[in-house]
């Protein structure tokens, strides 16, 4: 379940956005100040910040700028004000998108689900994962053992992302031909599947015999 912290000072418009996000299976934070909010922050772990900018003892932009300094979680600011000045101060602060009041609720949800995509995206490609000596970094597209580059044809190496994007469930041999076969441009059977997982491990594992990363799941696929 995601978390939403919801910064509203006007409590009807608070009460229904809290109502609408909860049947959506979100929990949610409902703060109706700055004060509250910096201390949610502070507190609560969240994984996106609604805010209103026009609040009682502050505004929305400053509360955007210590979410980004000590959550780094995506914002979405909810405002009356649709001026070109207040939308480009909102997204230069570090807002991931901007909505004016009135708006429907189906529209937000849509924005939220489209804002904690790019996010999650984000996070994933900025990952340095590590299993056993091997490192592989997505953002760049390399992988390391001990310390060294490891090279990988472009065919190991979408295999050996697939099989770390759904790292702990078994994926199917046809999976992992339909997530490869169109790579280089050319068609990719059973019997070539076969060779590009003993040449990934040849380079990756210790033991290619004795996997300990790819491990094969007999007559079901591999799993890492």
């Amino acid at each position: 379940m995601k978390t939403i912290l919801l910064v509203e000072d006007d409590g009807a418009i608070a009460l229904g956005l809290e109502y609408s996000l909860e049947q959506e299976d979100y929990k949610v934070i409902v703060c109706n100040d700055a004060a509250a909010a910096k201390l949610a922050i502070m507190k609560e772990d969240f994984d996106i910040a609604l805010l209103d900018i026009s609040l009682p003892d502050g505004n929305g932009y400053e509360i955007c700028k210590l979410i980004k300094e000590r959550k780094g979680v995506p914002v979405i600011f909810l405002t009356a004000r649709d001026d070109e000045g207040s939308v480009v101060m909102g997204l230069d602060i570090g807002g991931d998108d901007y909505i004016t009041k009135p708006f429907r609720i189906r529209e937000l949800q849509s924005r939220i689900r489209s804002v904690l995509r790019r996010s999650e995206k984000t996070s994933v490609e900025n990952q340095i994962l590590h299993y056993g000596n091997v490192e592989i970094n997505i953002a760049e597209g390399k992988v390391k053992k001990n310390g060294s580059d490891v090279f990988l044809t472009a065919l190991e190496y979408r295999l050996f992302l697939t099989l770390v994007n759904n790292e702990g469930h078994i994926i199917s041999r046809n999976q992992l031909l339909e997530s490869i076969w169109d790579v280089s441009g050319e068609f990719v059977n059973d019997n070539t599947l076969t060779v590009y997982i003993k040449r990934l491990r040849e380079k990756i594992e210790d033991d290619p015999q004795n996997p300990s990363i790819i491990k094969t799941e007999r007559g079901l696929g591999y799993r890492i």
